[in-house]
C-alpha cells in the first residue's frame, strides 16, 4: 500500500521563508514548527562559523537535543554538510552513537564508518513508514539523516509520530495485535538481500549465534537459502517520555504491500514460505487486508513533510517517530547514520510457534 501525493505542487505551494516561532535557549537557530510540515530548525544566516557544521552542532547540543526530545524529529537547515563523513561528524558532535546495522531488508552501501547510503529502492516507488530495525532485538534509538545531493522533485523524507498513530487507530485492532504481537517471517535467497549482506558476515556459524542471541527462530535449507522468523511486541514505552508508541513493521513488511504483479510471480516461484519478507499475527493468522490498510491510513493523517535541500540534516527519534520516502526525479544522495542502540523491555516475545 502507497500513498499518491502531488509532491510538485506541495514543493511549489510550501513557504520558502516561514515565519520563526522562536530561538530557544539563546541558540543560533530558529523554530519553525508548521501543521504538516517537519518540525525546522533553521541556522541564522552564514551558516556556522569558519563552515565547521560539527563545532557548531557541539556548541548547541543541549538545545538542538531538546527540540529533538520535544518534538520527535528536526531538521536542521543551514549547516551546509557535504560529505559522508560530515554527517557522521554532526552526529558524534550530537551524543550519538552509531551502531553496526544487522537484519537490513533492503540493500545500502557503506560511505564509511558506521555509515550508510540511503535503502536501495526503487526511485519510482515510495517507501512506506517504517522505524528503522523495529523487528530487532538491538534497535536504533536515533537515525540521522544528511541531504548531500537533493532530488529534483519529490523523495523527501517524511515523518509521522507513532504516538498519533497509536491514538488514531481503532481500539479492537490495537487490542489484538498487544496481545499476540507481531511475526516477521524472512527468507534470504537470490531475490532480495542475501543473508550475507544483512547480517555482515558469510559464516553461518555466526548467522546461528546471532540469531541465538536476538530471539530469531531460523532455519538452513538445502541450498543454503536462510528462512528466519521473530516475535515482537507492536507498542513499547518510550524510554525517555514513558508514553507508548506504535513501534513496528506489521504493515510495511506485508506482503500486502508488494506490487501485485511482482507477489504474484514471487508466489509462482517461491510459494508462501518464499516471499522475501511478509508479516502475521503474533500466533501466525494472516493479518487482513483491511488492517493493513487502516495502519497506512493512520500513517498517512499523521504524516509531515519538508522538502530536501543540500546540506540539511534530519534528526529522528527513531522510537517515536517513523519515516518513509517519496518517489523522486534526479539525483538524490542522502547519508545515513543509525544510532543509540538500546533494548526495550517487552520488545522481544518469546515463543514463536507459527
Amino acid at each position: 500500500m502507497t500513498t499518491t501525493l502531488d509532491v510538485a505542487a506541495v514543493d511549489a505551494a510550501a513557504p520558502a521563508d516561514a515565519a520563526p516561532v522562536d530561538a530557544p535557549h539563546g541558540a543560533p537557530f530558529e523554530v519553525i514548527d508548521e501543521p504538516g510540515r517537519t518540525p525546522l530548525l533553521r541556522v541564522a544566516a552564514g551558516g556556522p562559523e569558519g563552515g565547521d557544521a560539527a563545532a557548531w552542532a557541539a556548541a548547541h547540543r543541549e538545545a538542538i537535543r531538546a527540540e529533538l526530545e520535544a518534538r520527535g524529529a528536526v531538521l536542521l537547515r543551514g549547516l551546509g554538510v557535504t560529505t559522508p563523513d560530515g554527517v557522521a561528524a554532526v552526529a558524534r558532535a550530537l551524543g550519538v552513537e552509531p551502531m553496526v546495522e544487522r537484519e537490513r531488508f533492503a540493500g545500502r552501501r557503506e560511505l564509511g564508518d558506521r555509515v550508510y547510503s540511503s535503502s536501495e529502492w526503487p526511485h519510482d516507488e515510495p517507501i512506506c513508514m517504517h522505524h528503522e530495525l523495529s523487528y530487532a532485538a538491538e534497535v536504533p534509538a536515533t537515525a540521522v539523516f544528511g541531504c548531500l545531493t537533493a532530488p529534483a522533485g519529490g523523495g523527501a523524507t517524511t515523518v509521522a509520530d507513532s504516538q498519533e498513530v497509536l491514538t488514531a487507530l481503532p481500539a479492537d485492532l490495537v487490542a489484538r495485535f498487544r496481545r499476540d504481537g507481531w511475526l516477521l517471517r524472512r527468507c534470504y535467497h537470490e531475490v532480495g538481500v542475501a543473508w550475507s549482506e544483512a547480517f555482515g558476515t558469510e559464516d553461518q556459524a555466526e548467522i546461528d549465534a546471532y540469531c541465538a542471541a536476538h530471539a530469531i527462530d531460523h532455519e538452513w535449507l538445502p541450498d543454503g537459502v536462510l528462512r528466519t522468523r521473530q516475535r515482537r511486541a507492536v507498542v513499547i514505552e518510550h524510554p525517555v517520555t514513558g508514553r507508548p508508541v506504535w513501534f513496528n513493521q506489521a504493515a510495511f513488511l506485508n506482503e500486502l504491500t508488494l506490487d501485485p504483479m511482482i507477489r504474484e510471480y514471487l508466489l509462482a516461484l517461491y510459494g508462501p514460505e518464499g516471499l522475501p519478507f511478509n508479516t502475521a499475527y503474533g500466533d501466525g493468522e494472516p493479518i487482513p487486508a483491511e488492517v493493513v490498510e487502516t495502519i497506512n491510513a493512520a500513517y498517512r493523517a499523521a504524516t509531515r513533510r519538508e522538502p530536501w535541500q543540500a546540506g540539511d540534516v534530519l534528526l529522528v527519534d527513531n522510537l517515536r517517530m517513523a519515516h518513509s520516502r517519496e518517489a523522486y526525479q534526479g539525483e538524490r544522495e542522502i547519508a545515513v547514520v543509525l544510532g543509540d542502540p538500546v533494548r526495550l523491555p517487552g520488545h522481544v516475545l518469546d515463543g514463536v510457534t507459527a
